[in-house]
């Protein structure tokens, strides 16, 4: 399984002009708003409405919409979560009684230098300690993560999307009990079975992601 060892672009303070002999007070500036593909996680308890950040995380979000056109994502689910941290998935499926981890393609390099920080609400890619190992999982930051940004001992964890509609949705998997179970994790083209924790007790499916029609 894929560890996590733990992006908004820097703000600029400019200050506005007083008269001389008064302190220059702050202007209040916003971030411009994403832009970028969005997409629907249609999973077992709501859908959530995602807006990727093509922009600043070109090569993550080409990545992670590959294997949404393949619909790769059909039938995962929420494999590790933690309330106080974020919900992690896409890369296991249950077709027995054990999650099994999917076959992924080729890891893509790191882009956290660049991309916006790990704040609650966004997606970002889940990878092992090389931090160019990014294949197929991800996660959802349920509160401001700043650990996981860069540069984090060499690399951080690349931001590649946010959540737009539906963050009830990722409150309510969070709270989800979860227990210590047993995995079945690809090492080469082999399986091993590892003990992981923060398995949800009842799985949380992950039906499928696709990207949003115009209307939607």
């Amino acid at each position: 399984m894929k560890l996590l060892a733990l992006f908004l672009a820097t703000l600029f303070l400019v200050s506005c002009k007083g008269k001389p002999e008064e302190e220059a007070a702050p202007e209040a500036k916003t971030s411009a708003p994403p832009s970028g593909p969005i997409v629907i996680i249609e999973t077992s308890m709501g859908p959530i409405k995602a807006q990727l950040h093509e922009k600043t995380a070109p090569l993550s979000v080409d990545n992670f919409l590959s294997y949404v056109d393949e619909s790769f994502y059909d039938n995962t689910i929420f494999h590790r979560v933690m309330p106080d941290f974020m919900i992690q998935g896409g890369g296991f499926e249950i077709p027995g009684s054990t999650p099994k981890e999917k076959m992924s393609r080729a890891a893509i390099r790191n882009e956290s230098k660049k991309t916006r920080k790990n704040t609650r609400g966004t997606l970002a890619m889940a990878r092992t300690s090389d931090p160019n190992s990014a294949t197929n999982q991800f996660y959802i930051n349920v509160k401001d993560n700043p650990d996981l940004d860069f540069p984090n001992n060499g690399g951080g964890y690349a931001v590649f999307g946010e959540v737009i509609e539906g963050m009830e949705v990722v409150d309510q998997i969070k709270k989800v009990k979860t227990h210590a179970a047993p995995m079945l994790n690809l090492d080469g083209n082999l399986y091993q079975v590892a003990t992981a924790a923060n398995v949800p007790v009842e799985p949380v499916f992950i039906k499928s992601i696709r990207r949003a029609a115009p209307d939607q």
